[in-house]
């Protein structure tokens, strides 16, 4: 089944056209990277998938729903990870966690579970009676992804996921994203950094100035290109 299908996606900022007739599809199950330089139309894309911003032109279906139509449904099984997104500082990491789950839990008991996830998924320790205030950016990071993974959304977006991240937080966060896929989370992400997404995903589309370059599985278009990676890919496929 089909986790997401775009058709000739449009948005336009006045004169400049930040999405130019974008397709592109993920199945259910998949990790699926979108990635290009910055200011190539990846946010924009996603923020439109995630019913944050509206679009010019184009189809988006969500596991079969319609966005513009069904809007309320769709926003029930997806999450969205802003690249700079915030917690509540003066909030302790548990209360943000409680806070949250509040918003999405239809009963104490389905708020306590993603509570439970949550937690499991940040593995902050201690560290979550301590206010989000004092955390440093990868343990926020966490904290974050712990907020738009523990409702077991079937569509998460997640818009450059270890953004000024250290080596070590990044690994981190690449493995918890994994491993929610093997429990059924579909994922969309973008990124400006090829060489991880090429790590990630399962198929990738390059995009730059608001065009689908190529869409396909890495291993695929490096051989396509004679590439050693992604990065060497994209320069390709520019020429």
């Amino acid at each position: 089944m089909l986790a997401l299908e775009v058709k000739n996606l449009t948005k336009s900022y006045g004169s400049l056209k930040a999405l130019d007739g974008i397709s592109f599809e993920i199945n259910e199950g998949e990790i699926f990277g979108l990635i290009g330089p910055n200011g190539a139309g990846k946010t924009t894309a996603l923020r439109i998938i995630s019913t944050i911003l509206s679009r010019d032109g184009g189809d988006i279906n969500i596991f079969g729903m319609v966005l513009g139509k069904d809007d309320e449904k769709i926003r029930e099984i997806i999450s969205y990870l802003p690249e700079e997104a915030g917690a509540y500082k003066n909030l302790t990491g548990i209360g943000y966690l409680n806070f949250m789950a509040g918003f999405y839990a239809k009963s104490d008991r389905v708020k306590s579970s993603f509570v439970d996830t949550g937690i499991e998924i940040a593995d902050l320790g201690d560290r979550l009676k301590s206010k989000v205030s004092t955390y440093s950016k990868g343990m926020t990071r966490k904290i974050l992804l712990a907020r738009s993974l523990m409702m077991m959304p079937k569509l998460a977006i997640l818009d450059e996921p270890t953004s000024g991240l250290d080596v070590i937080n990044s690994i981190e966060i690449r493995k918890i994203i994994k491993d929610f896929v093997k429990k059924g989370v579909t994922v969309l992400l973008s990124s400006h950094n090829m060489l991880e997404v090429e790590f990630l995903s399962d198929r990738v589309a390059l995009i730059d100035k608001g065009k689908i370059l190529e869409t396909g599985k890495p291993d695929e278009l490096k051989k396509k290109f004679g590439a050693r990676n992604l990065e060497e890919v994209f320069i390709g496929a520019m020429r």
